[in-house]
């Protein structure tokens, strides 16, 4: 046999491998940092403006959404806006008073988280059907996080921590946003926050129990077996007054899910049941007197706005730890909840938001809201949905939100003392039970066993161990099938498709031809340390499960994004092996970064620039004029 085979550079003109010189250093961690931080580069439209006043107003209007909307506004747009807005304050009040409860804060809190983080988000939020506000499961994170004990003991110390950590929330989504570090929110899938919402749900809705069967002694712990114990061994608790009027109220606001769901244009029903529920509930606390029959009330709310919290920050060593971990996780999982939410109604709409955008203005709204008296506020699914459904067009809907919020908190919010828990035990329950989303569970179980998995991890370790221990465990479960997919990479024997230059996966494509004499390999991941060991090990299977004698072997590196030092000893010692057999390696179309490594290491000039080719139809036809031309005369 020759020794070298067609070169590459005799391909046709435009075809051969581009042998170009290495980038500089500067000019290649320049590109990386590009693509890490902005991959959809939102400045060059900018860039590309001569006008600088136009340039200026344009990226006035990137950082602060508010400019590129408003200016186009109208009043046809106000109408959409007013009725949602509306109609999401009727669904504010009530979360706003049950998801403080759910914190273990003032029922007022709640309200005052209402009114100012909404205009906040629609001064930099960048998407149109978000609705901003308090969330569940984050308020029982932090309740979980600070515990109990303290909101009972030190209430006044417990709730300047609330504020402090939300600050510590608000700076880190900040800091995210503005160094582009929206990949960090990507390690919570889309499995870990169905199962994590899930278990969420769980624990939230047997947290309510309590409420629903009026008792006064409870378990401090948020775990299955440990709630249904407490609630077993409080039986003797139990008031038929307020179980019978729980239940009432649940099937009222679980019939309007159902109308909802039967007849969409109805959707404002659903909507306003929260607020039936604590209308009617107040009403009748107030005329038979609840409390003397066992129906415990949320109590005395005070009118006026939001008072300045700043100077009620604590930042005394001694909780700083806690403080931290609740700011930090709580804001995570407000981003990933919030994002996905903003992004799954935006889709709808054949609509962008920016994630980074998002970042900066829940950053913000978190920041300001502990300022004035306000804890963790994202975008609830259930608020969001329903802003969606009642046709909002832009964020004003949270402006008008916002104003509406303002009128109750100077005018109406004595009126909402006389609330009776059991009714917010109920709207929680209510809302909880959309949580639990069996068929996504169901249809990852069907597509994707690990997957499946990662959601289970989630679900189970919240329900009977912990919000942090199951959120981790999920996120473990993630990292190492990224881990496994990362150091066991997939190859694939290529063949060629009848009549055709294609070549394609033999596996997938049982009919496609597979050429005698050499054996084509396709490589789909970076080869790197972590997996240049696997990459040579199944290399070699592949060479020694062929049935034929082979004296080529291809290798497509299309696939491969990067390779590193181990990668190329790896490549060079397979091509020595190969060689103690006679078999030539060859390879086809490295991409520029890998291609450039190669050529800064010497590794072109070890394999020969006569053995690298564009396409895997141009190597083919060297090799086989390289074995018709070797083959012995008759």
């Amino acid at each position: 046999m020759e020794n070298t085979i067609t070169s590459s550079t005799s391909s046709p003109k435009g075809r051969g491998v581009n042998f170009a010189t290495p980038r500089g250093f500067g000019s290649k961690f320049k590109t990386k940092c590009k693509e890490t931080f902005f991959p959809d580069d939102p400045f060059k439209p900018i860039s590309q403006e001569p006008n600088r006043l136009i340039k200026t107003k344009k990226l006035l209007e990137y950082f602060v959404p508010i400019f590129e909307w408003l200016p186009k506004y109208d009043m046809q747009k106000l109408k959409y806006d007013v009725l949602a807005g509306i109609t999401i304050t009727s669904l504010a009040v009530p979360q706003g008073i049950s998801y403080a409860k759910l914190a273990s804060i003032p029922p007022i809190i709640g309200l005052y988280s209402s009114f100012v983080p909404p205009f906040v988000y629609a001064v930099f939020g960048s998407s149109n059907n978000l609705a901003v506000g308090t969330v569940a499961a984050c308020s029982l994170l932090i309740a979980e996080t600070f515990g109990e004990e303290m909101s009972k003991n030190e209430p006044e110390l417990y709730l300047h921590l609330i504020f402090t950590a939300t600050l510590i929330t608000g700076l880190f989504q900040f800091a995210m946003g503005f160094l582009r570090l929206g990949i960090l929110v990507d390690f919570l899938s889309h499995s870990t926050i169905t199962g994590f919402m899930g278990g969420t749900a769980i624990i939230i809705l047997l947290q309510q129990l309590k409420g629903i069967f009026g008792l006064v002694h409870f378990t401090h712990k948020t775990d299955v077996v440990s709630v249904l114990h407490s609630i077993l061994d409080n039986r003797a608790e139990f008031k038929w007054q307020s179980t019978l009027a729980g239940v009432c109220f649940l099937v009222f606001l679980q019939s309007t899910r159902y109308i909802k769901q039967k007849y969409p244009k109805l959707f404002w029903v659903s909507a306003m049941g929260p607020m039936v529920v604590v209308v009617v509930g107040c009403v009748v606390a107030y005329l038979v007197k609840g409390t003397a029959h066992g129906i415990a009330t949320v109590g005395p709310l005070k009118k006026g706005l939001n008072p300045p919290s700043i100077q009620l920050l604590n930042f005394d060593s001694k909780y700083l730890g806690m403080v931290f971990k609740a700011g930090i996780v709580t804001g995570l999982i407000a981003l990933a909840e919030g994002i996905a939410i903003g992004r799954s109604f935006a889709v709808m709409k054949n609509e962008q938001t920016d994630g980074n955008k998002e970042m900066i203005a829940f950053g913000l709204m978190n920041v300001i809201g502990s300022f004035t008296s306000c804890y963790l506020t994202t975008g609830p699914f259930s608020k969001t949905a329903v802003n969606y459904n009642a046709g909002t067009k832009t964020p004003m809907s949270n402006v008008v939100m916002g104003v509406c919020m303002m009128l109750i908190l100077l005018f109406l919010a004595p009126l909402f003392s006389y609330t009776p828990l059991v009714g917010l035990s109920a709207i929680i329950m209510s809302a909880m039970l959309g949580l639990i989303n069996y068929e996504e569970m169901y249809h990852l179980f069907k597509v994707d066993k690990f997957d499946f998995l990662v959601c289970m991890s989630a679900f189970f370790g919240v329900s009977f161990l912990s919000m942090d221990y199951g959120l981790i465990i999920s996120v473990g479960f993630s990292i190492v099938r990224a881990l496994l997919y990362v150091a066991r990479p997939s190859t694939c024997k290529l063949g060629r498709i009848p009549n055709s230059v294609m070549f394609r996966d033999i596996e997938q494509y049982p009919a496609s031809e597979e050429m005698l004499g050499y054996i084509i390999l396709q490589l789909g991941s970076p080869v790197f340390f972590a997996n240049s060991t696997y990459v040579r090990e199944r290399i070699l299977r592949w060479i020694r499960d062929e049935p034929e004698a082979i004296e080529f072997l291809l290798l497509d590196l299309s696939g491969v994004s990067t390779i590193d030092m181990t990668g190329m000893e790896t490549l060079l010692e397979v091509q020595r092996i190969l060689g103690s057999k006679s078999i030539k390696m060859v390879i086809i179309n490295p991409r520029f970064e890998v291609l450039e490594k190669m050529m800064l290491a010497h590794f072109v000039d070890k394999i020969g620039k006569e053995y690298m080719f564009l396409s895997i139809d141009d190597a083919v036809q060297a090799c086989r004029f390289n074995l018709t031309t070797t083959k012995p005369e008759p």
